[in-house]
This record gives structure tokens, C-alpha cells and sequence, in this order.
């Protein structure tokens, strides 16, 4: 593998999610996986979160940033657990970053897996039931809204159809425990649809996204009676190559929107 695949895999895959049933895994296989020796996997992970420590600092240094990321309502001794799929499992994804904008005692659980549908986080709820967690913040639908076959003649099929992730939506949050003032829905991030369309390798897999497909979901969202955070926006420009994962810079934009979201819900 070449140094840049090898990296962006490290940032979006995260084997011990998905190899659970083989029990804790430690770094010398995980870095097996990669191609990597410890040492290199374990300065890359190192190097991933200093980026979202340092993007966290640089937005505290911002006072009046600083004073709404204060009336944010997780507490210590809370936990606060994350439900998605590449945006959210991201080394560098908004929720990193959160990480070290809390007082120390707040627990952060990152549930997310990259490529996961909402059908697919049906099956966390057992072990959300177990978590116990005092604050639900749940960003899922993009993968649910990628087309198959889609093609320069071809809209393709929804991976999973829109009245599937609306039941799957319903049924994550139903089903939680929550009550609905300790969740939060995240819509998922925009589409570059120019770059996601000429993206060589969803070219080749006859994969692709469209941005019609992801407000659908962002507007069932918005309909919902929980807090949602509208992400569209703040991400316009600010992708990869493929149009849909999203840079530091965008990762960061998610983070400021939910922190306005939620100092405006304290006022």
C-alpha cells in the first residue's frame, strides 16, 4: 500500500469495531492490518489526535467560541455515546474533537463505523442498552442514500430506501431509552456531487451519492422534534477527493455547528 492509502486508512477504518468478536485487539495486530510496524501505527494515531487537540485549542482561542463551547450541557460523569458512519468514526471527525472541548470526567464512546447504513446500527442497540449512555449524538443516512448502478445514464438504487432509513431512524431513537431532550440528530454532512461524480474509484464500482438524496434525510430530520443540527451548510467545499468525506477543516465546521446548536438550545 502506498503511504497516503495506508494513512486515510488508518483515519477511517477501525478494525477492533468491527472484529469485536475476537475480544480486545492490541496494537501490534492492529497495526498487522495496516502494514505497519507498532511503533509507525501507534506515532500515527498519535499524530492523528494532536490534529484534532490542536484544532479543539485553536477554536478555545477564540473567546467568544470558547464561552458558548462553556455552555455546552454534558457534564462530568456523564457519557456520551456516537452513532454513525465515516463522518463520526473518523480519527479526525467532529466528535474527536469534542473530545477536548469537555471538562475532564466526560466519557465519550465512539460507536460509529465506517460504511455503516442505519440498518446496520440497528444492531448496536444491545450494546447501547449496556453503555447506558446519559446523551445520544447520532449522524447517520449518507450511506443509506448511495446509489448502485448509478452511472451518466443510470440514477442507480438506493442502498437503503428512504422509507427503510426514516423506520431505522425512528427505531434507533425509540428504542434507546433516551428521553428525547438527551438525543441529538446530526443530518449528514453535504455532497461535492462535481467530485463525488468523477471520483475514479466510485466510477469503477458504479457508487455514487447525490445531494438530493442526502437533503431527504436531512429533511425528515429537521421535521423531527429533538434538536438536529444542520451540517450542509458549514461543510459546502470543504471535502476530499470523493466529494463526500469531508477535510479537517470540514470536520471542524461540523464541531462549531453543534457547539451553536447547543449554546443556542441553552439560552
Amino acid at each position: 500500500m502506498t503511504e497516503n492509502l495506508t494513512h486515510k486508512l488508518v483515519r477511517f477504518q477501525q478494525p477492533e469495531k468491527t472484529l469485536r468478536y475476537l475480544g480486545e485487539l492490541p496494537d501490534t495486530r492492529l497495526a498487522d492490518l495496516f502494514g505497519l510496524d507498532t511503533e509507525a501505527y501507534r506515532k500515527l494515531l498519535k499524530d492523528l489526535d494532536d490534529q484534532t487537540r490542536d484544532t479543539a485549542a485553536q477554536l478555545l482561542d477564540d473567546p467568544a467560541f470558547a464561552e458558548r463551547a462553556g455552555r455546552l450541557p454534558f457534564r462530568p460523569g456523564q457519557r456520551i455515546v456516537a452513532l454513525g458512519e465515516s463522518t463520526t468514526a473518523d480519527r479526525l471527525s467532529w466528535f474527536s474533537i469534542l473530545r477536548h472541548l469537555l471538562p475532564e470526567g466526560v466519557e465519550l464512546v465512539d460507536l460509529a463505523v465506517s460504511g455503516s447504513t442505519t440498518t446496520q446500527a440497528l444492531a448496536l442497540l444491545p450494546q447501547l442498552a449496556f453503555l447506558r449512555p446519559d446523551w445520544i449524538l447520532c449522524m447517520l443516512g449518507a450511506n443509506d442514500a448511495q446509489r448502485l448502478g448509478r452511472g451518466a445514464e443510470a440514477a442507480g438504487t438506493r442502498l437503503v430506501s428512504e422509507a427503510e432509513t426514516e423506520r431505522n431512524l425512528l427505531a434507533l431513537r425509540d428504542l434507546s431509552g433516551l428521553g428525547p431532550d438527551r438525543w441529538i440528530w446530526l443530518t449528514p454532512s453535504s455532497v461535492d456531487q462535481e467530485r463525488a461524480d468523477a471520483y475514479p474509484h466510485f466510477r469503477r464500482a458504479g457508487i455514487g451519492w447525490t445531494s438530493e438524496d442526502v437533503d431527504t434525510v436531512a429533511d425528515f430530520l429537521l421535521g423531527r422534534p429533538e434538536l438536529t443540527v444542520d451540517t450542509r451548510r458549514a461543510t459546502e467545499g470543504l471535502h476530499l477527493d470523493d466529494g463526500v468525506h469531508l477535510t479537517l477543516e470540514g470536520q471542524r465546521a461540523v464541531t462549531v455547528a453543534l457547539v451553536d446548536s447547543l449554546a443556542r438550545e441553552a439560552s
